[in-house]
Formats: structure tokens, sequence, C-alpha cells
């Protein structure tokens, strides 16, 4: 991993602190998420998609943040009883943090610097539907969009890609990508 993220501290949705060189060689797809979205029904896909490969080195690691129509309002411990309760999410969940704008946690810092744009889903409609609403006034070409974009950490700490809120995690381009680092060893 490189040593930029494997050193960012980070705090795990109990408190605890952390890295994300506790991962060791695991492939990451670290992503914000968020309670109150219309896209919140990727936590059963994310969950889905961490079961799928998690023996074979996936860690799925969920960054609550809430600078997207204040989607995620609640406590930290809110959070956790509600990706259990509702989706039985069992990868990593962290402390809310900011991904956007001032304040943005290092960790995101990181994570834009090395994937600037995010690759759209095919035929996705999302940037129009945030433009319509006024929602992306302001943005600057690398910033997060939205809630549940996608950032995927190689084995080796490169990030290799980074993908649309709207891109789900059964999508073939993330499967492949996902797939592609899993068996590089």
């Amino acid at each position: 991993m490189s040593e930029a993220l494997q050193t960012i501290p980070v705090k795990r949705i109990d408190g605890s602190e952390t890295s994300l060189g506790a991962y060791g060689d695991k492939v990451l797809l670290v992503v914000n998420v968020a309670s109150q979205c219309g896209l919140t029904p990727q936590y059963a896909g994310l969950e889905a998609l961490y079961e799928r490969y998690r023996d074979a080195g996936l860690m799925v690691l969920g960054f609550p943040a809430n600078e997207f129509g204040a989607q995620e309002p609640g406590t930290n411990e809110e959070i956790a009883q509600f990706c259990e309760t509702s989706f039985g999410v069992q990868f990593p969940m962290f402390e809310k943090i900011v991904v956007k704008g001032e304040g943005r946690h290092p960790l995101y810092d990181e994570l834009v610097r090395a994937q600037p744009t995010a690759r759209p889903k095919e035929g996705g409609q999302l940037t129009e539907k945030l433009e319509s609403k006024g929602l992306l006034a302001g943005n600057k070409p690398d910033d997060i969009m939205w809630n549940f974009e996608k950032f995927v950490v190689g084995r080796g700490g490169d990030v290799v890609a980074r993908f649309a809120p709207d891109v789900t995690p059964d999508d073939p381009a993330l499967v492949e990508t996902l797939e592609a680092e899993l068996a590089k060893r």
C-alpha cells in the first residue's frame, strides 16, 4: 500500500483508531455512504460484493458523509445500527467524515489526488439529474459528485479506479476492475 494512504489515520464507527494500513495486502473498495439517499439501497449490493469476494481479498470500507443533501444526519451509533438492521452490513464502517469541500478528510484528499475524475455509468443520467436540480453548482472537476462514489485501491496501495455514484456494486465495469485487482498477487 502506498505510504500516503497507509498512514492516514481514520476512525472506525465505534471510535477506535486505525488506518488503511491495517488492511495490508487487501483490495479496497472505498465508498462514501449515506442512509437517506436514493442510492442507499446500494448497501445491499456492497454487502453482497463483500461477501462474494472477501475470501479472495476484498475489503469494502464505508465512510458516511453528510455533504450531499444532508442525507446522513445520524450519529455514528445510529448509522451503525441502521447499516446492521437494514442491510446486514458486515464490512467495515467508519466514523462520519467530510469528503467534499472545506475540511475534507485527508483520506479523500489523497484518493481524489490519485484519481481526479470518476468513471461514469454507461448510459447513466445522474450528472444531468443533479445538474438540473442545481446540486452540482460550484463543484470543481475533481469533487466527489454525490453519495456512493467508489474508489478501488489495489493490493499495492495504488488508487486504480474511481466510479461515479450511480455505478452500482454489480456493474460489470466495477466487478471487472475488482476481479482484475484481486487476481494480482
